[in-house]
């Protein structure tokens, strides 16, 4: 890495090295675990005082971008997620975004009136499901609920319906109804859409099916009702093995105790939980519980990890 030393700055020589040290790391030309010049060799190098060198290595330790191995020299501190970023940092991703910006051509003026939006905006506090299928909505609300802290609320995407709910919300859909919901909604909003998980890949695990053996579904989504019957009946199982149970119907628990297992959505299943041996089938795939989950970290506070 190359270095740059002004004598006669009114920067202090141990600045200029931690300034220039950090800048080489967030570029990538300094790479974590990379060795940096001893003291000795930089003052010699350099022309300049160890002591001062010393203190300029110490200032980036304390900032954690270094880490002294002893006996061994100074290094590039690996990736610590409980590090936030510095002022420097923020400098520099500040001056990459006007720099894209003024490629692009666009207006100083408009970009300042877009950074005051968004600055201005009040951060949201809830997730809001969009989502018509009323049965279906409550399973993946539920479902979202048991990975987030935020509250979560749910709506048909009918144009009337949305722009009351929108304020103050992450608005959230599934991947099957995201181009209905994106009708509803303005060009520039937001919307995260989620992945179902896949079912046939869930049910490896159970399968080949035991002959013989009674098998119950049980959900208030009747889609749920309707795929489980032909995935496992796909898989093997006989039709008349398959005790399929509707919860919005009375006595929807009728003869579940007397299957080997009972494959459930998220809800039913907590309402059999003890009952019965209950295959829980959850419906969004594990990537989008991990976006959501690493969604509200960033609104909670964009600065952490």
């Amino acid at each position: 890495m190359q270095l740059w030393f002004s004598r006669g700055s009114e920067i202090s020589i141990r600045d200029q090295l931690q300034t220039q040290v950090i800048l080489g790391i967030l570029s990538g030309e300094l790479e974590p675990g990379q060795r940096l010049p001893s003291t000795r060799e930089m003052a010699r190098r350099f022309h300049l005082h160890p002591n001062t060198v010393s203190a300029g290595y110490r200032q980036l330790q304390q900032g954690k971008w270094v880490e002294f191995h002893k006996g061994s020299g100074v290094y590039v501190r690996r990736p610590d997620a409980a590090r936030r970023p510095s002022a420097l940092e923020l400098d520099q991703l500040i001056t990459d975004f006007f720099r894209s910006a003024r490629k692009t051509g666009i207006p100083l003026a408009q970009v300042h009136d877009r950074l005051r939006h968004w600055l201005e905006m009040q951060p949201p506090d809830h997730y809001l499901l969009m989502e018509n299928d009323d049965a279906l909505a409550r399973i993946i609300r539920e479902e979202i609920r048991q990975v987030v802290n935020l509250p979560v609320t749910a709506c048909a995407y009918d144009k009337a319906s949305v722009d009351k709910m929108l304020v103050g919300s992450i608005p959230v859909a599934l991947a099957m109804s995201a181009p209905a919901v994106r009708e509803t909604l303005t060009a520039d909003a937001e919307l995260l859409v989620l992945q179902l998980r896949s079912a046939g890949n869930s049910l490896a695990a159970y399968l080949p099916a035991r002959s013989g053996s009674l098998i119950g579904v049980a959900s208030g989504w009747p889609t749920f009702l309707k795929t489980a019957r032909t995935l496992l009946i796909a898989a093997g199982f006989e039709p008349d093995c398959l005790v399929l149970r509707d919860t919005s119907q009375a006595n929807w628990q009728r003869g579940l105790k007397q299957c080997a297992v009972v494959i459930a959505d998220t809800l039913t299943g907590q309402r059999l939980d003890g009952t019965c041996r209950v295959i829980t089938f959850s419906l969004l795939a594990d990537s989008s519980l991990k976006e959501l989950r690493e969604y509200q970290r960033f609104i909670q506070d964009p600065l952490g990890p």
